[in-house]
């Protein structure tokens, strides 16, 4: 928390009816009352933060830049949303509030490359997932229009200094359009860094093989991947002929499936194709290059062992999720902690986002994810980039986020050590140059209950 000692001058510390008769028009009323209300019970009580038009300089802290070395006893200069100044010897503007950063560190806010934050608060409560569209094809779908900017899990997202994060659509062939999106604000618009990053599509399995609890034959498997397949590509060749004849005949009328993939065939916005084994990897490289689309992969278990052709074609991995239990009884223990680090030495750019496609209640974890890459060999200062400057870069919004740089956005955490550490404590937080409130529903519950346990004494 921020504590004002004076108006100049701030420090950082620690924060330790079954009876009921109703009529048919009553009876709709009632169930619009209670849907409100429990619209109002589930929102977070946190208020977005206000940047200020005064000079906030945090000094004395070790700084992180990340995209350059530290900088014992630094000053870091914010005015508005933006960071004016960064360096060892600033002077703050006479008028300016300090922040003492003494014996403290400045980092970027850390960054989860894929999550469905703000789409889903309870995964078995129907009514909150929405994650998803029916049918199989729905590139025109947008993320960021469907985010919650009230969900209890940003709070408890950004208390442990995760700021950032690309929220994307998920489920079919094409699921649609992944935002980035800054985890404080009012409104969608206001969490909204960049709309439209790539187009997110879900690989379909090559090998006739599956899990346990899928009792499709070898032949079934074989059909409906050869089905996907052969949608995939008529969905591209459809698409190159709408905007052939929409080039020749503009009057005509406009199909916003078909418009959703203009950027992708331009090579404006990248396919996301989310692949994990080495068939379907290769098979995802193939038909971009066919196409010639760009390519970011998201998964990526077998990364490792086509490292050289990620590299040829350019293609950044996110990886996602460094806890993961190996995919076949071969592989070895570690086989997804030391990804990272053989990604690294062959040269292809990556990332590493939390736990994937069910995980807006653990994006939280991100830190100990590039923490547990370290463990197996990533040098810890790649591992910072991994889950700040990498991501902003792969998804094209590190002109504003991502490293501590004079013109960025002042999106920035205060710690007592390095994030990747669990005994770390995130003290206070700034996205685009408004302080961030780091209380959350998990901190007020265990309020509540010390209280009792005091009172019951």
């Amino acid at each position: 928390m921020i504590e004002n000692s004076n108006p100049t001058k701030i420090t950082v510390k620690n924060i330790p009816m079954s009876n009921l008769r109703l009529t048919p028009r009553h009876s709709l009323l009632f169930a619009i009352a209670i849907c409100a209300l429990a619209r109002f019970a589930s929102a977070n009580p946190e208020i977005p933060g206000k940047a200020s038009d005064q000079t906030v300089a945090i000094v004395g802290a070790t700084l992180h830049p990340i995209a350059s070395a530290p900088i014992e006893n630094g000053t870091l200069l914010i005015r508005g949303g933006s960071i004016v100044g960064v360096g060892a010897n600033l002077k703050p503007p006479a008028d300016a509030l300090v922040i003492d950063g003494k014996g403290k560190h400045v980092y970027p806010g850390m960054f989860d490359a894929y999550s469905n934050l703000g789409l889903v608060e309870v995964n078995a409560v129907r009514s909150t997932v929405d994650y998803r569209e029916t049918g199989s094809f729905n590139p025109n779908v947008k993320a960021h229009v469907s985010v919650n900017p009230d969900s209890e899990l940003i709070p408890v997202t950004r208390a442990n200094g995760i700021l950032l994060t690309m929220t994307a659509p998920q489920g079919g062939l094409i699921s649609g359009k992944p935002a980035v999106l800054q985890l404080d604000g009012w409104t969608f618009e206001d969490l909204t860094v960049r709309a439209e990053v790539g187009m997110i599509v879900n690989w379909p399995q090559m090998a006739p093989v599956g899990a346990w609890w899928d009792k499709k034959a070898a032949q079934q498997r074989i059909d409906s991947r050869r089905k996907s397949l052969a949608r995939l590509e008529k969905i591209f060749e459809d698409a190159k002929e709408y905007r052939r004849i929409k080039a020749a005949k503009p009057e005509l009328p406009v199909d916003i499936r078909w418009e959703a993939m203009l950027p992708v065939l331009a090579g404006e916005m990248p396919l996301i194709i989310r692949a994990d084994g080495l068939p379907e990897i290769q098979a995802a490289v193939a038909f971009t290059q066919r196409h010639q689309v760009k390519m970011i992969l998201l998964g990526g278990y077998d990364a490792g062992e086509c490292a050289p052709l990620l590299k040829r074609y350019d293609i950044p991995v996110i990886v996602s999720a460094v806890y993961r239990l190996p995919r076949r009884r071969a592989d070895a223990y570690d086989q997804a902690f030391t990804l990272p680090e053989r990604l690294r030495k062959a040269g292809v750019r990556f990332c590493i986002s939390s736990s994937g496609r069910f995980g807006a209640s653990n994006v939280r974890n991100l830190p100990y994810h590039a923490a547990m890459a370290c463990a197996f060999g990533l040098p810890q200062d790649v591992a910072m980039r991994a889950i700040t400057q990498y991501p902003a870069e792969i998804l094209g919004v590190s002109n504003r986020v991502g490293t501590l740089e004079t013109g960025k956005d002042a999106t920035l955490i205060i710690t007592d050590g390095t994030p990747l550490e669990t005994a770390t404590n995130v003290e206070a937080a700034f996205i685009a140059g408004a302080p961030v409130k780091l209380d959350d529903r998990h901190k007020r519950l265990y309020r509540k209950y010390k209280e009792r346990l005091q009172r019951l004494k």
